[in-house]
């Protein structure tokens, strides 16, 4: 059996989850919360995730009743994600690997969500709302946005209109959504395979979802795939759910989600993907183990599926 610790720390989370051969055997997490319509900084973001990740450390390793001698790998956030914190969680990872005598790995924030997503929800080989497909040992990035992420694009609504943060501003957008009886057209903006949400950030939600929809059925019928992954924290949006499944029950797909104790950002996700990485021969040696702000999906050989 293997046992993979993983620390997860890319924005304003810190997660650390152990993972045993696909059970998830714990995942605490903070949150580091701001005042409504006040974003988080890297450096206050960082500092936050300094003063409380070795308590989270140790609930997760008594949550999980082991100890530091039970752990085969330790797994890390090397990107995508905000510098600071990101070097504050890799620091951690690092010195924990050596005072443990343990390998050390560097996780892609994205393959942890995709990794994680696929354990929970049993989908073989989904079209994940990224939009990304796997084919050829690579999980192939279809569509990308060309300027802001879906969920920064919230996060910046969420402060403009002084929503808070806790537990998180795509959660509470959502709620004050449901209660809205008018819709207001917005700028539509896919261009090809990708989309633009920069003009769009005055209004929101319910066309951002409608583009995510469109791209994410054409990278499917690309494919020739009959299920549809959604990770990552927006995924955690039931509005956005709803509209895929709709999609997905007009081509008779199958439409598989998380709930918010595994899409948003946590731990787990990272010592699922460092996990699968580990038993496919993968180690971080400590000279290599920097992080990298902008970690592309599709630079990871996934040598771990067929």
């Amino acid at each position: 059996m293997t046992v993979v610790i993983g620390f997860e720390g890319s924005a304003n989370k810190i997660g650390v989850g152990i993972i045993r051969d696909g059970e998830v055997l714990s995942n605490p997490r903070r949150t580091y919360i701001t005042p409504p319509g006040q974003g988080f900084l890297p450096g206050e973001t960082a500092k936050h995730h300094r003063s409380v990740i070795l308590t989270v450390l140790q609930e997760a390793l008594d949550e999980a009743g082991l100890k530091s001698a039970d752990i085969d790998c330790v797994a890390y956030t090397k990107g995508p994600g905000m510098g600071a914190p990101l070097v504050t969680v890799a620091v951690v990872a690092r010195t924990v690997a050596q005072l443990w005598g343990k390998p050390l790995l560097g996780v892609n924030h994205c393959i942890g969500h995709i990794e994680m997503g696929r354990l929970i929800t049993n989908a073989q080989n989904p079209t994940v709302l990224y939009v990304i497909a796997y084919s050829e040992r690579r999980y192939r990035i279809f569509g990308e946005t060309i300027d802001i992420a879906v969920g920064n694009c919230l996060d910046r609504f969420a402060r403009v209109i002084k929503i808070s943060n806790d537990p998180s501003p795509g959660y509470n957008i959502e709620q004050m959504a449901k209660k809205g009886t008018k819709f207001i057209e917005l700028p539509y903006t896919v261009k090809g395979m990708d989309v633009s949400f920069s003009g769009i950030l005055s209004y929101i939600e319910e066309t951002l979802f409608a583009m995510l929809v469109e791209i994410t059925e054409r990278a499917m019928a690309h494919c020739g795939s009959q299920e549809v992954l959604i990770v990552g924290g927006v995924g955690c949006n039931m509005r956005l759910q709803e509209m895929m499944g709709v999609m997905c029950k007009e081509r008779g797909a199958r439409i598989f989600a998380t709930d918010e104790s595994f899409c948003i950002d946590n731990g787990a996700m990272i010592a699922q993907a460092g996990w699968e990485m580990f038993r496919s021969g993968h180690v971080t040696e400590l000279l290599d183990s920097w992080i990298t702000q902008r970690y592309r999906t599709d630079e990871v050989e996934v040598t771990w599926r067929d």
